[in-house]
């Protein structure tokens, strides 16, 4: 496993990347914050349709039906479905991967199963066909 796949993002860490992605979007743009211009105004005029969450989710859902494509023996399917066998600590539990991939899917309307046809799996995902 590597990059955004396996980040955990809750909504704070979501908060703290879509803040520093505005700020590398301000400075490359050369854009000061008491200049007073709004973060949709800026991706507008750089041209990005989506934040670096939306694309991390992306990311991590495409990346969870390719390990589910995969043969039972594989080690990152077996990591996938591996559950520890202490207990959580106590107080509020924490959201786990799988719990924010299932949300991701959710509002994608992407179901069990599904990434067995790769072509609608990408698609569900929300990654643009690639044309040659």
């Amino acid at each position: 496993m590597c990059g955004s796949e396996t980040w955990r993002l809750t909504e704070n860490n979501k908060r703290r990347v879509e803040a520093t992605e505005m700020d590398a979007l301000r400075k490359s743009s050369r854009i000061s914050r008491k200049e007073r211009i709004r973060n949709v105004t800026i991706r507008q005029q750089i041209g990005l349709g989506e934040t670096i969450v939306k694309e991390i989710e992306q990311n991590q859902v495409t990346w969870y039906g390719h390990v589910q494509r995969m043969v039972e023996g594989r080690l990152p399917k077996i990591a996938l479905k591996w559950m520890p066998e202490q207990k959580r600590a106590g107080g509020r539990p924490r959201k786990n991967w799988m719990e924010s991939i299932r949300k991701a899917m959710n509002e994608r309307n992407l179901n069990e199963g599904q990434w067995e046809d790769r072509k609608q799996w990408s698609l569900g995902v929300g990654q643009r066909r690639k044309t040659f």
